[in-house]
Parts: structure tokens; C-alpha cells; sequence
């Protein structure tokens, strides 16, 4: 090695200038960097002894229950969710205490053994095979299909040589391809062949012994009876991994099938994750077979109800799974609803009596639906939201849900809506007359008011329901003029309807109201562009609304404009500490577009629709001041012409407490004319009850 540099020193120095050659001592040079090199080691060993000497005699704790919990299995629960209440505190949605049976596998325990345990608990516990699926009932086909020779072939014998290739030897999308072809072919008549009701009634027990993932316990009994319970108590030796969940919960309904539907449901552990949202709730760290909600306000609310999930530390104790409580984790936050849930149970038996009377009315013959929504215009709170639907067996059913998913044409209650466009767009003004009278055109029948009114101002147009001054906006926001036994002009259809539907989406026709609740519809939306349809739009007999978007229209007439969200929930809430965690406060969501002097008329209109009895005595005699406008629109159901009927409205007109909307589709026939069962029979009943409380 000294060799070797010092004659690489003689080579540089050979072929520099003779200047600067010097003498030079190498083996000083060597020891030098021997030594900086031994002083590097020395200096790197020293830290890797440190740290060592840190690990494992400082810190030897820390990093041995790091080793544990790396190592160790843990298992994560979920705890009861939070409760629903009422405004008045009412309870609405209970967490009550529930007992599951469960099962953890031993440990090193066999398929055969488990098959045994799952035939045993079957026959025992009376376990059925109803739930299982066509393709579960498939799959044990496929397990227990032997060849000739008795050995399993895992029914490949329903492939081509071909097909059998591809399985064994094509990508990863052939053979999903043939594996599910393999399922297809399965009937249920070579099931039955194979296994009889013992056999699927074990695999049903197996299916949920085997459910993802492998390091939760599986739930065998929801909800298991005290028999159940004690049964498997007695005789634990006999059902090795089996036990009992005593802390687990279910949902509790004090008010029954009350607003059900809108409260919402959640999915059982054999449902789980619901299949469409399973990859979100998956990345959110739920395990498959998790409760969830999946519907309503427990999908809408799923945050905030579900809680924080218990953990526990699986062990063995001779070979069978103990759970230690790590972490305790929390209930879920509860929700106070806006609903008042005496209103919503007196409206309900309102809306269910109207549907019982005109059982008995052959003039009603396609009355199948009833709704009904009361809110705070200024907030948006929901006080009632009730609906009501009559089955193909004549059975009346809670239907709350259908106040934002069913949409209806709801006829003259959106000729505020379109007054206010004709006077912001100029095409009429203030106290301008015009006559109700039959208008004809070339071509096609005469249009219509119901009755002719004569010479009549803008306000009286919506005090009587005037089609033929709505119908004359409609022709001047086209550019046209009427002219008597002429064409009906119109310039462009589409733009006319593109600025009407701008106009009453501001109103909250149309659109989504933003209620917080999933899957809101927003109804339907015409594509013809014929200008005949135009007039028929002006009047609320083309597109069509829920009730709710009614609700929410004639709360921005009542507003002076404003447009404002409807909610459901206001807050949620710790249940230990009562800490307002979460609030859903008033949101204003826009102000319609123009004068809102305007709304002067169009609300002094809708007063005098009661005042005048044009909207029916009921509303008149509950000995409040309403502002109301009804609605019919008419419609083909079940091959024949039928009547939508409709009222909406807001009161006290000076300072409203309550806007509503009431629709109550094909509630009557054309040919034999039946009242508005909305404005006659419904809503003054269902005011009473409001004011009563409000």
C-alpha cells in the first residue's frame, strides 16, 4: 500500500516543473490519513453505540410496546349512534341496547371444523338460508360439486376445454370473464341437487363465520333474543370462537312509522357497506360489515351520528379469541330536528283521513297521493313535512319523503311567479287592465280562464286565477301581441322559455331547494319548444315541482324575495356535556332578480284570494290572516284525463310564521269535477292545528 502511493506521488512529481519539486516525508502523509480515517470510524461506531445504548437500555419500554402493537391484533367496533330529537325535545330516533351473537375464529382451527361448528349452530339456533343470495347459493354449489372420483373440481365440468384453458392460463380479466360464465350456468335446479335446506341453512351460518375482514368478529344473531343469549351461554364449551356482544345497539322508533321514511334507515351487518358508497366508507376506515346509514337523515347525518369506534386487543386464552378494551371510544353526537312531531302526527292523520274519504268517492278514482310541508319562511325550518301514500291494496302508508323525490305539474300557484317576471320585465305594469276573455287562435282550441272575469288588474288576476292574464305576459315576454282569431307569435320559443325558467328558479321552482337530506329530486323539465307550450308553462301546467320547492317559492313571495334553505336538522349536540358541536344555521340563499316592489302586488294578490273566497272558505274561517293562491292542473293517469289540485301559502300575511304547500295529485276526474281537496278539506284543518301551537 506505501508502495503503491508513494510511487503515485513520484509520478506527479515527475512531471512537474523542477520549481516545485520538494522533499516529501510519505510515510508522514499515510499515518496522517490513517489516523483521519481511524477518527471517522471511531466517531461512526461511537454514535451507532449510542444509539443503541438508547433503544435498548432508555428506551427499551417505548419501543417494546411499539413491538406489541405492530405484532398484535386489534379489533375495531363501532358504538351507538346518536339520537334524533324533536324542537321540544321529543325523542324521534333511539340507540337502544342490543345483544349480538358473535363469532372469532380459534385459533389454528381447520375449514372442517368450522363447517361442524356452523352445522351445529344452525340446527341449534334455528338459523334459516333465506338470506342468502342467488350467487351465495351458487358459490356453494361450486364448493361442494366432486367429479367422478369424488374429488372437487370446483364445477369446472360446466366449461369448454377452451374455457378451462382460459381459466387456468389467461390475464386477470379472462378469467373473471369465465368464472363468472361459470356462475351463469349454475341453476337452481342443480343446486337443489346438491344441497338440501341442512346444507344451506349451515352455509348460511358459514357465509357470515367467513365475512371480510378476517380481524373483526363476525355477527352471527342481530339483535339476539335473551334465549339466544343464554342458550349460547350454557354451552360455550360446545361453541368454540362463539359469544355474546352485550354492547351493542339498535335503532328504537317512539313514534313508529312517523316521518320514517325521511328519519332514514341503516343497514344491518349482514348489508354493510352499501355496494355504491363501499370504496368511500372503506377509505374513511369502516369495516365491511359496519352499520351505516343509508338513507335519510342517517346518511345525510352519518358523521356526526356514528361516533368514535371502540378498539379492543385480541388475544388467545387456550387457543379461543379474548377481547381487551384499549380504547373505550364515544357514543355519536345527537340531532335536534326542526320538526315538531305532535304537528307532523296530527297533519299525518289529516292527509291519511282525506285519502280514507275518497275511498268512498267514485269521482276520486286515481287519488292515491297526499302532501303536505310546513315551514318557517324566514328560517327555513321545517315544522311538518307529511305525505301519504294509498297502496295497490288499498293500504295508506307514510310517504313524508315524497315532499323533495315526487314531483307533480302544480297549475296556478306559479302565477306569482310569473306576474312578478311580467311586471320586472315591463311587459305589464302596476294596476294594468286586462280582459278575461275566451282567446283564440288559428288552428287550435280556444284558451281559457275557468270563468270569464272581464276587465281585471294585475292583483285581481291572482285573487281569481286568470290564465288569460297570465297567457298575455307569456305572448308579450315572446315579443308577440295578442290578435284575435290570429297566430299565436311567439319569436323564439326556446329563449322565452329559457327567461321564464331563470325567473322561477329564482323563486326555487325547478331546482334543488338544498334541504339537507340525500337524493332530493328536482322534477321535470319540458324540451318542446312549441310556443303553444309556453302559455301552458305560464300557468303551472308543463313543468313539475315537489312540494317542498313549493314550500320554498311561496316562502320568497313572503320574503319580499329572498330565497332561503330548508333544513331539517339545526344542530347536533354532546349528549354528556350538552356542547353545541354542530349548527346548521339559517342560510339565505339568493334574492330574486329585480324590484322587489313588486312582491307588493303579487302578496296583496294572494290576500285577497282568501279574503274574496276565491281560495275556498277553510282557509278564511280559522280566523287568521293568509295570503294563498290554489292550483289545478290537469293531467292523464291510467288512460284518462285527471286533476291535480294544489294551494300554497304563507301567514300571518304581516308577519308570517308559516309557509305551506299542499298537493294532492289526481285527486280528482275531469268529466265530474271534484273541489280542491287541498284548499277544502286539507289545509285549513291542518292551520288549525299549527295555530293552535304557534
Amino acid at each position: 500500500m506505501l508502495r503503491f502511493l508513494y510511487k503515485l506521488d513520484r509520478e506527479r512529481l515527475r512531471h512537474s516543473s523542477s520549481v516545485f519539486i520538494k522533499q516529501y516525508d510519505y510515510h508522514k502523509i499515510v499515518n496522517q490519513r490513517l489516523k483521519f480515517f481511524a477518527i471517522v470510524m471511531i466517531v461512526v461506531f461511537s454514535l451507532i453505540a449510542l444509539q443503541l445504548f438508547n433503544i435498548q437500555i432508555l428506551r427499551t419500554e417505548e419501543y417494546s410496546e411499539k413491538l406489541v402493537a405492530y405484532t398484535s391484533k386489534k379489533q375495531v367496533s363501532s358504538t351507538p349512534r346518536g339520537q334524533m330529537y324533536d324542537r321540544n325535545g321529543e325523542l324521534l330516533v333511539s340507540s337502544l341496547e342490543s345483544h349480538d351473537i358473535i363469532y372469532y375464529p380459534p385459533k389454528d382451527i381447520s375449514e372442517q371444523e368450522e363447517w361442524e361448528l356452523a352445522e351445529s349452530f344452525a340446527v341449534d339456533f334455528q338459523i334459516g338460508w333465506e338470506h342468502l343470495t342467488l350467487v351465495d347459493l351458487k358459490n356453494l354449489y361450486i364448493s361442494l360439486h366432486k367429479d367422478e372420483n369424488g374429488k372437487k373440481d370446483w364445477a369446472n365440468h360446466l366449461l369448454s376445454e377452451e374455457e378451462y384453458t382460459l381459466l387456468s392460463k389467461g390475464n386477470e380479466n379472462e378469467k373473471r370473464e369465465i368464472e363468472q360464465k361459470k356462475l351463469d350456468r349454475i341453476t337452481m335446479e342443480m343446486i337443489d341437487e346438491i344441497a338440501d335446506d341442512k346444507m344451506k341453512c349451515t352455509y348460511a351460518v358459514k357465509v357470515l363465520m367467513d365475512q371480510a375482514p378476517d380481524n373483526e368478529s363476525k355477527i352471527i344473531i342481530e339483535d339476539a333474543s335473551n334465549e339466544q343469549v343464554a342458550y349460547l351461554l350454557e354451552h360455550r364449551e360446545k361453541y368454540k370462537g362463539f359469544d355474546v356482544d352485550f354492547g351493542s345497539w339498535k335503532r328504537g322508533y317512539p313514534h313508529g312509522n312517523t316521518l320514517r321514511d325521511v328519519l332514514g334507515r341503516v343497514t344491518t351487518t349482514a348489508q354493510g357497506l352499501p355496494e355504491e358508497n363501499r370504496e368511500y366508507y372503506q377509505a374513511k376506515g369502516y369495516a365491511l360489515n359496519e352499520r351505516v346509514g343509508y338513507s335519510g337523515l342517517e346518511k345525510q347525518y352519518e358523521d356526526l351520528l356514528r361516533g368514535t369506534r371502540k378498539v379492543s386487543e385480541i388475544t388467545y386464552d387456550q387457543d379461543i379469541a379474548t377481547f381487551k378494551e384499549i380504547v373505550s371510544g364515544k357514543k355519536g353526537y345527537d340531532l335536534q330536528l326542526s320538526i315538531d312531531i305532535e304537528l307532523q302526527k296530527k297533519v299525518d292523520d289529516i292527509l291519511y283521513a282525506s285519502l280514507e274519504n275518497a275511498k268512498r268517492n267514485a269521482n276520486r278514482p286515481d287519488y292515491k297521493k297526499a302532501f303536505v310541508v310546513l315551514m318557517n319562511p324566514k328560517t327555513g325550518e321545517i315544522y311538518a313535512m307529511s305525505g301519504m301514500l294509498m297502496q295497490e291494496d288499498g293500504e295508506i302508508i307514510s310517504y313524508a319523503s315524497g315532499n323533495y323525490l315526487d314531483s307533480n305539474a302544480p297549475g296556478s300557484v306559479v302565477k306569482g311567479a310569473t306576474l312578478y317576471m311580467g311586471l320586472n320585465e315591463g311587459v305589464v305594469k302596476p294596476g294594468e287592465v286586462i280582459v278575461d276573455a275566451p282567446m283564440c287562435f288559428i288552428g287550435t282550441p280556444c284558451k281559457a280562464s275557468y270563468r270569464n272575469y272581464g276587465a281585471i288588474n294585475d292583483i285581481q288576476s291572482l285573487a281569481k286565477s286568470s290564465n288569460v292574464y297570465m297567457f298575455h305576459i307569456a305572448i308579450r315576454l315572446g315579443g308577440g301581441a295578442y290578435v284575435p282569431n290570429g297566430p299565436l307569435y311567439i319569436s323564439n320559443p326556446a329563449i322565452t322559455f329559457a327567461l321564464m325558467r331563470n325567473y322561477y328558479s329564482q323563486f326555487g321552482l325547478g331546482v334543488l331547494t338544498g334541504i339537507d337530506v340525500p337524493d332530493e329530486q328536482t322534477g321535470f323539465i319540458g324540451y318542446s319548444k312549441d310556443g303553444g307550450k309556453v302559455l301552458d308553462f305560464a300557468i303551472g301546467q308543463y313543468d313539475s315541482y315537489t312540494p317542498l320547492q313549493l314550500a320554498q317559492y311561496v316562502s320568497t313571495i313572503a320574503n319580499n324575495g329572498t330565497k332561503v334553505q330548508p333544513r331539517l336538522v339545526t344542530s347536533a349536540y354532546d349528549v354528556n356535556s350538552s356542547t353545541v358541536i354542530f349548527e346548521n344555521k339559517v342560510n339565505i340563499l339568493s334574492d330574486v332578480y329585480g324590484d322587489h316592489n313588486y312582491f307588493q302586488r303579487i302578496q296583496e294578490g294572494f290576500k285577497q284570494c282568501v279574503d274574496t273566497n276565491f281560495c275556498d272558505l277553510a282557509l278564511k274561517n280559522i280566523n287568521q290572516d293568509i295570503a294563498a293562491k290554489t292550483g289545478t292542473a290537469e293531467v292523464y293517469i291510467n288512460g284518462r284525463e285527471s286533476v291535480n289540485s294544489s294551494i300554497i301559502g304563507y301567514g300571518p300575511y304581516k308577519d308570517p310564521k308559516v309557509a305551506f304547500a299542499c298537493v294532492a295529485p289526481t285527486s280528482s276526474n275531469v268529466k265530474n269535477l271534484q273541489s280542491n281537496v287541498c284548499s277544502n278539506e286539507i289545509m285549513g284543518a291542518v292551520l288549525a292545528e299549527f295555530f293552535k301551537k304557534y
